[in-house]
């Protein structure tokens, strides 16, 4: 709740958000394995090479990148746990877009999607689909409010039963 409350993002440093997305996407996947030793995920990544430098506070965007990271593959383990599809294969990718007035970071995974029913909650302070003490209901809307302090916007594309996608946007210089 204290992290919620924070209204300095702190200092902005020039990021590579490639390399930042990247490592949190290794961390996410090995923490999770790490707890779970018998889950295997393929993750992928599609980085646009012509990203420059961004001003960013790299921690913060990094509390982002892992939050939604680890949901993902949080989805694709509960979906492998619940054993519908035999032939599954859990996957999460991310890829990064410049475009001329902000830089895009795309966390697209193959879990078991948002119901829509939600979707207009998710980003609500304590609002959770995890069962008790399992999560605060935190994540995403700290998430939201770290996107929206760097003068970015933070967004999800979801079918249930398929995939999810969020889309962080951030302003170039």
């Amino acid at each position: 709740m204290l992290q919620h409350s924070r209204t300095n993002s702190g200092t902005k440093e020039p990021t590579d958000l490639n390399a930042l997305a990247d490592e949190y996407l290794r961390l996410a996947y090995h923490g999770l394995r790490a707890k779970d030793s018998s889950f295997q995920a393929d993750y992928t990544t599609d980085f646009d090479p012509t990203i420059p430098l961004i001003n960013v506070n790299p921690q913060d965007i990094g509390r982002v990148l892992l939050n939604i990271i680890n949901n993902a593959f949080q989805a694709c383990h509960e979906r492998c746990c619940a054993q519908i599809h035999p032939d599954y294969a859990p996957k999460v990718t991310i890829s990064t877009k410049n475009s001329q007035s902000f830089i895009e970071i795309r966390i697209q995974d193959n879990g078991g999607g948002i119901p829509d029913a939600i979707k207009d909650k998710i980003f609500q302070p304590f609002f959770t689909t995890k069962p008790t003490g399992k999560g605060t209901g935190l994540g995403l809307s700290l998430s939201y409010d770290i996107v929206k302090a760097h003068g970015g916007e933070l967004g999800v594309d979801s079918e249930e039963g398929v995939e999810t996608e969020f889309i962080i946007s951030l302003p170039t210089p």
